[in-house]
């Protein structure tokens, strides 16, 4: 099998994915904006070419680099990336090599927050409503029949990037860009908690792991007031929410992929879609998987890849895995040191500069942790993040 993979250096633990591959014998060919030389080791042994691009936004220099791979090792069985960036990029190849699977009509349809919001529409799984605006005078039309607050975001992003609630007429004239950004939607804005929905499908479409986090704020509000954000695995997922997410899986139509939803919790204990992602969660939750139930991602998806059954596949969630993020330059009560000697044998990782694409959302300092009480867990969050004024 000869699988290209797109940007294997970045997020840093997808390295992983590749040596996987390459353990079940995949031919692994790589495209990547980063001098080959600067790849760390394992990654390097695990590929069997590799192709620098600079700018991995530039089609036609992908192009010209799957056009090479082919010519040098034979047809192409698959292209990925795994990240949120390259989505359409790795369509468009799939589509101009007639490679298996998502191509840009799917992009389109699943990708898009219009588009999201229709397909769960037709799985009859709840969501805000939602409008395609260009304009702040469509979007005070539209707060007419909804009401305020709104979420306005660009109908394709990453995390808040761009991304402003309104209350009122008046913050709608102040948030809307100069000039838009075209296009972008309205949304009603939704009070609640943010969980997720996380797992992998099989080639025939069949859900075979499934883990819920649970996040401390909505990245919006981390993002745009600086918060310092936590998220943690659940050990059981809510029966309302695997019902749900069962049925949007279902609507997605994935094949042979992860997939990361994102859902209200509201006050009442029912559920309300708010995005659907066709990759792995962010950060780390990859790795926060593995420690919260013992397994490997990696290989389960590189199997899954190859086609190798994986009908003796057994987990089960046991520990509560935590993201604490903290800021560069904030006072916090309690030094790096009072943390480790705190924490003991609960931390897994620590991480003083997170990269800067995660830093808005995520923090610039990590520790990750895994506990089997839940309040516990709470308690060393709030110790973590506890500022000295």
């Amino acid at each position: 099998m000869n699988f290209v993979f797109i940007s294997p250096h970045f997020p840093p633990q997808f390295f992983h994915f590749v040596t996987a591959l390459r353990e079940r014998g995949v031919n692994v060919l790589a495209i990547g904006d980063t001098p080959y030389e600067t790849l760390r080791h394992e990654l390097r042994n695990a590929l069997r070419e590799y192709f620098f691009a600079p700018n991995l936004h530039d089609y036609e220099a992908l192009l010209r680099a799957a056009g090479y791979l082919t010519w040098r090792h034979g047809r192409i069985d698959r292209i990925e990336s795994l990240n949120e960036s390259w989505l359409a990029q790795e369509a468009r190849l799939r589509e101009d090599f007639n490679v298996f699977g998502l191509r840009p009509p799917d992009i389109q349809r699943l990708r898009t927050k219009s588009g999201m919001a229709a397909v769960f529409r037709e799985a009859g799984v709840p969501h805000p409503e939602l409008e395609i605006v260009q304009s702040a005078e469509q979007v005070k039309a539209f707060a007419q029949r909804v009401g305020y607050p709104l979420v306005l975001k660009p109908d394709v992003g990453v995390g808040a990037a761009h991304t402003f609630k309104v209350s009122s007429d008046a913050e709608v004239e102040q948030a809307i860009p100069r000039p838009p950004i075209n296009p972008y939607v309205a949304q009603s804005f939704v009070k609640g908690t943010i969980v997720t929905y996380d797992g992998i499908v099989d080639r025939d479409g069949q859900i075979l792991l499934t883990l819920s986090h649970e996040y401390s704020d909505g990245v919006m509000e981390v993002v745009t007031e600086k918060r310092d954000i936590s998220f943690w695995s659940l050990k059981q997922i809510p029966e309302a929410l695997d019902t749900l997410g069962r049925k949007a899986v279902a609507a997605l139509g994935l094949r042979e992929r992860w997939f990361h939803l994102e859902f209200f919790r509201l006050p009442d204990g029912g559920f309300v879609a708010l995005e659907a992602n066709l990759r792995p969660p962010g950060g780390f939750m990859t790795d926060m998987i593995n420690y919260a139930c013992d397994i490997d991602v990696y290989r389960l998806w590189a199997r899954v890849v190859t086609g190798d059954p994986v009908t003796d596949f057994r987990y089960k969630p046991k520990y509560h895995v935590c993201h604490i993020a903290r800021r560069a330059g904030r006072p916090y009560l309690h030094g790096h040191a009072e943390v480790v000697q705190r924490l003991g044998p609960t931390l897994l990782q620590h991480n003083a500069n997170l990269p800067s694409v995660y830093q808005a959302a995520m923090g610039t300092e990590l520790y990750l942790t895994r506990h089997v009480d839940l309040e516990r867990m709470h308690e060393d969050v709030r110790f973590i993040q506890a500022l000295s004024q």
